[in-house]
């Protein structure tokens, strides 16, 4: 129970944290920004890895729970759990960013989720896909027995969501997570939800892609 509790907390720090941040944060006279949000998702990732990471490995993300699986550092039973866990702690983050946006009587239904006006349905799977496969492959590379480096992880994961939320952002609202898009999704409903499948779809092919390079890579025993 204590590694499902681990990667809800992770989950719900990294949806309630960062879209607050997405949300509350640019309420001010000198909004956030791309830098501001990368940086807000990525210091999340970083300080839970180093909290809980010990406990559960410190996935956070459907994505790379399914990596692991394939890579068969976890077995398919207990990866199940982890996602549950997951999108519970993103539906639960949401909630509280709901809460706390109606309180200052802000928009009820701008809760950081993810969505792609600008583009192409095709063009944002194609952003999702690639920016999942990127951090997911530093992410089985650099926890690897073979090439990893335990003592650096947390902070080389965080600085890849960190600088791929700041590049995609105002493409597809940077999700590379399911459980991180859904929360948002179902609580704000309208496109976000509608487009939905391109936040669970495309972040799952990235990170299946990503853990078959990284087999391929040698990062496997």
């Amino acid at each position: 129970m204590r590694k499902y509790f681990a990667e809800f907390m992770g989950t719900f720090m990294l949806v309630f944290i960062g879209t607050s941040v997405v949300t509350i944060g640019n309420t001010t006279a000198t909004p956030v920004g791309p830098l501001g949000i990368g940086m807000a998702f990525g210091l999340v990732i970083t300080i839970m890895a180093i909290t809980v990471g010990g406990i559960s490995g410190g996935h956070f993300n459907p994505a790379v729970t399914l990596a692991m699986v394939i890579n068969r550092r976890l077995d398919m039973r207990e990866g199940l759990f982890y996602v549950v866990s997951q999108f519970i702690g993103g539906i639960v983050g949401a909630g509280v960013v709901s809460l706390l946006v109606r309180a200052m009587h802000l928009p009820v239904h701008m809760l950081g989720q993810t969505d792609f006006p600008k583009i192409t349905s095709i063009d944002a799977f194609f952003v999702e896909t690639l920016a999942t496969f990127i951090f997911v492959f530093v992410i089985v590379t650099v926890t690897s027995q073979r090439f990893g480096n335990p003592q650096l992880a947390p902070f080389a994961i965080g600085l890849t969501l960190a600088i791929l939320i700041m590049a995609t952002l105002n493409l597809t609202g940077a999700s590379l997570n399911p459980a991180r898009s859904f929360g948002p999704a179902i609580l704000a409903g309208g496109s976000a939800l509608s487009h939905y499948w391109v936040y669970l779809v495309a972040p799952l092919l990235g990170g299946a892609i990503a853990s078959f390079v990284g087999i391929l890579m040698g990062a496997e025993k």
